[in-house]
């Protein structure tokens, strides 16, 4: 068995698609299964144009073609593949992308999932929304939970001077993309509320801009009460999580939600929402009641100032978060590429 993933995730930091592509190539390195690239070109439509000839006519006897991120191939594939779809934001929200973009995703999906033999995502949530918006039976269709790299994110890290130069003693972390999705507006403004500015703490925002976040990198730009870093390493990611005095994750849709049960395995006090994926793989997070700027300005005081609720989500968390492992994923993806090649 060889498997063939895209380069355009493997090769380059897209987020949670690129942790998860990652992490699964190095498991099956690790068992002595190859991990070979599904090239990508310059231009989008010319790596789509590759993706599908690489399933037309690339490839050799052995070979199982995943595309890791949704997208993939437009034409029937002539060797086994599969493709991860990792959730549908746009059965519940209306914010995650616009008209033109919704209507290009789920039609580059829909011929995805028509043009590949078998579909993973990430969560029941996930599955129940990729069977409803995209028709898939459940024959066509396995939910394999993300791993979390327990040793990395439990052992202590140092944050990196550049970063200690920044930040104060005590802040509250929002880490993963700027995007209408993350609902990082209400989360911004609840830090102008009165009851959070009696904390004293800030609100520290590291990730990349990723879908349409001119709106929300202008109001977080524009608050006094934010520290803003932009991308950071893997280890001041860590380094963050282990530091802050709670981790906030409004989000309005996850397919899974790696900050969270990340931020559990770091130590860290999470607050998040319950929805999408969340109310699945949160455990022992506190949970904001509404995602609404006086919900989140609720959720942050408790997250910061109620020591009871703060001891039981530190007590509970790391040991939920050790649920969730690369190994019983990696092992869990094996037997679909196996289905699909048999």
């Amino acid at each position: 068995m060889r498997v063939l993933m895209p380069s355009r995730i493997l090769d380059r930091h897209t987020g949670g698609n690129t942790t998860y592509a990652r992490h699964v190539a190095d498991g099956l390195t690790q068992r002595g299964i190859p991990v070979a690239r599904i090239p990508a070109r310059r231009h989008p439509v010319l790596t789509m144009a590759q993706e599908t000839f690489t399933g037309l006519f690339g490839g050799q006897d052995g070979d199982v073609l995943h595309y890791v991120a949704d997208t993939g191939p437009l034409l029937r594939t002539r060797r086994p593949s599969v493709v991860t779809v990792h959730g549908v934001a746009s059965r519940w929200i209306s914010v995650a992308r616009d008209a033109r973009q919704e209507k290009v995703w789920r039609t580059r999906v829909q011929r995805a999932i028509d043009s590949t033999d078998h579909v993973i995502t990430v969560s029941n949530s996930s599955a129940d929304d990729v069977s409803e918006v995209f028709g898939v039976g459940a024959d066509r269709l396995t939910t394999i939970e993300h791993g979390i790299d327990i040793e990395r994110f439990a052992s202590p890290v140092a944050l990196s001077p550049e970063l200690t130069a920044q930040l104060p003693q005590r802040f509250v972390l929002y880490l993963g993309n700027i995007e209408p999705r993350k609902n990082l507006i209400p989360l911004v403004k609840a830090f102008a509320t009165p009851e959070v500015r009696a904390l004293g703490i800030k609100l520290v925002i590291a990730g990349r801009a990723a879908w349409n976040s001119e709106e929300s990198a202008a109001v977080i730009d524009g608050s006094p009460d934010v520290i803003r870093l932009g991308f950071v390493s893997d280890d001041d990611r860590t380094a963050l999580m282990q530091a802050c005095t709670a981790f906030a994750f409004p989000s309005l849709y996850e397919g899974f939600g790696f900050p969270v049960v990340e931020a559990l395995a770091a130590g860290a006090v999470v607050v998040t929402s319950s929805r999408g994926s969340l109310a699945e793989v949160a455990g022992p997070s506190l949970q904001f009641p509404d995602i609404d700027v006086e919900g989140i300005a609720s959720g942050i005081v408790s997250a910061v100032d109620d020591e009871d609720a703060r001891r039981a989500c530190l007590d509970q968390g790391l040991a939920w978060a050790q649920r969730f492992t690369w190994d019983a994923s990696v092992d869990k993806h094996i037997e679909v590429y196996k289905k699909v090649l048999g």
